[in-house]
């Protein structure tokens, strides 16, 4: 079935960015060289500079970042009920589209707490907007699945 496919494939994407997103949570010292080096950027040479002295002194500060990791690998694990059967596991896409939402200000408070400039705050929330388009179609596919197969199985009585 077409809207079967096409929920999977959205999904999938999803799943992929989960893992990639908590993945990279990880090695946040040598990502952070790589985009200082490569960019220059002022903001992200300070914050390779920090992420190098926590890690020389204080390095099971980063222990917060694997458990961040590990949140992203274990919300992607979520949605293979999704992946399996998108319309009994529906509420899925209705908690991704909720997580989504709370990213924005989220990003928004917690990064003028704590100093982050403006324009990476909006780069945080775009995963909100990112995660939020592919959740959305899968919510309106999976409820349009559901209405067809309660049409299959439950013909109007005459």
């Amino acid at each position: 079935m077409a809207l079967r496919r096409r929920i999977r494939w959205l999904v999938g994407v999803l799943l992929l960015g989960l893992l990639i997103s908590g993945a990279t949570a990880i090695p946040l010292q040598t990502e952070t060289g790589w985009l200082a080096w490569f960019s220059s950027a002022q903001w992200l040479i300070r914050v390779h500079t920090a992420l190098v002295q926590v890690q020389s002194q204080y390095p099971f500060l980063f222990y917060g970042t694997d458990w961040l990791a590990f949140g992203h690998f274990m919300i992607a694990v979520a949605f293979i009920g999704a992946l399996k059967d998108p319309v009994r596991n529906r509420w899925l896409f209705d908690f991704g589209l909720i997580a989504c939402a709370l990213v924005i200000p989220w990003a928004l408070i917690f990064g003028a707490a704590r100093g982050i400039p403006f324009w990476w705050r909006l780069i945080d929330c775009s995963f909100g907007v990112f995660g939020f388009v592919p959740l959305w179609f899968c919510r309106i596919w999976a409820k349009k699945l559901d209405e067809r197969r309660a049409e299959t199985n439950f013909p109007p009585q005459r």
